[in-house]
């Protein structure tokens, strides 16, 4: 099955895979297998995977901080609570101590997210199903009660819970694109958006070309500006950060990478490339080639649409090479592989 795209759902499943890096081969195996209807299903297949493999593994436990009241003393006593219950002739301890519990931020965060899919009339049923078997395992944790206000940035990974970090890139991507629509608190996930597939396209690219193509030194760069005189408000010139660097040799290509509803744009019946990219990309390479060189060559790579003319360029413009290609993802993903493959095998001759 495709999305509303034209990019068939395993495709936007392997472009994760790359962009989280760390997803891994057997989830790969049974995309692979299976025609998803919906992307929301494929997602409800991967948690599930993911949380029963963890639960195989033995769920995180670490200590938290508990307050409770008790007929014997636990760890160190809450004097002024303690004084309270006393006034009150109750005959107890408020207590503070540490306790290993599963009840910590990374179980709470998979089991709010299963039950925001269960709750999601656009996951298939028996999927739906998959997860609440599951959801005994989790008893003693809670359920946050705002998923929108999880705090990702925040989550800490260290060796007792390495395997936590893919299963957390996993449930924050489908909570931040889950809106609640009804008023029994029933989800339904939004549809991609054009900035939410950029950014996946872009990363999925840059990530490929690090893992399948090291030599080429692939990464994110910052340029300066080749700026030759100062006279005043050098610092408000704006910052430029290539999405995608390449390197070869003496050689340099710069890959930006865009994803639009269209990829052209029309002025009086005449389809032209967006002009803002052109300047974009044409900027980049001109201020990285500051020795005024012909080695540094700009790409904008496009994602393929249902358009009938595509972005296709190849043109020289003041000594450097500028161009434009598009990438079809509505294909068999090994296609899309050989493509971007093709782009690094070019550069390396």
């Amino acid at each position: 099955m495709t999305n509303d795209k034209g990019i068939l759902i395993k495709n936007i499943y392997y472009m994760l895979c790359y962009a989280f890096v760390d997803l891994k081969k057997e989830s790969e195996q049974f995309v692979d297998k299976e025609d998803f209807q919906d992307i929301q299903d494929m997602f409800a297949e991967v948690l599930y995977r993911g949380m029963s493999k963890q639960l195989k593994q033995g769920l995180f436990r670490e200590y938290l901080e508990t307050h409770d009241t008790l007929a014997t003393l636990r760890g160190k006593i809450d004097i002024n609570e303690t004084i309270k219950l006393q006034i009150k002739r109750k005959n107890l301890l408020a207590c503070e101590f540490d306790e290993l519990t599963e009840n910590n931020i990374l179980n709470q965060i998979l089991k709010t997210t299963a039950y925001v899919l269960m709750r999601t009339s656009d996951v298939d049923t028996k999927k739906r199903g998959k997860l609440k078997s599951l959801m005994p395992f989790f008893d003693g944790v809670e359920l946050i009660r705002r998923p929108s206000q999880i705090q990702w940035n925040r989550l800490r990974f260290q060796r007792s819970n390495q395997t936590y970090r893919i299963l957390m890139n996993i449930c924050r991507f489908i909570i931040e694109n889950m809106i609640q629509t009804t008023e029994d608190g029933a989800y339904r996930m939004m549809a991609f958006s054009d900035e939410h597939m950029e950014t996946i396209f872009e990363k999925f690219i840059l990530e490929y070309y690090k893992t399948k193509h090291k030599e080429l030194k692939p990464g994110s760069k910052e340029i300066k500006w080749d700026v030759n005189e100062v006279v005043i408000g050098e610092d408000q010139l704006p910052s430029m950060k290539t999405d995608i660097t390449l390197h070869s040799n003496d050689h340099t290509l710069i890959i930006d990478a865009k994803y639009y509803g269209k990829t052209l744009q029309e002025n009086h019946g005449n389809k032209s490339i967006h002009s803002g990219n052109i300047y974009q990309i044409f900027s980049y390479v001109k201020n990285l080639a500051q020795k005024q060189t012909g080695n540094v060559s700009g790409l904008l790579l496009y994602a393929k649409t249902q358009e009938e003319k595509l972005p296709d360029m190849n043109v020289t413009i003041s000594g450097n090479k500028i161009m434009a290609k598009t990438l079809d993802l509505n294909q068999d993903f090994q296609n899309i592989c050989d493509q971007l493959d093709k782009i690094a095998k070019d550069l390396l001759q």
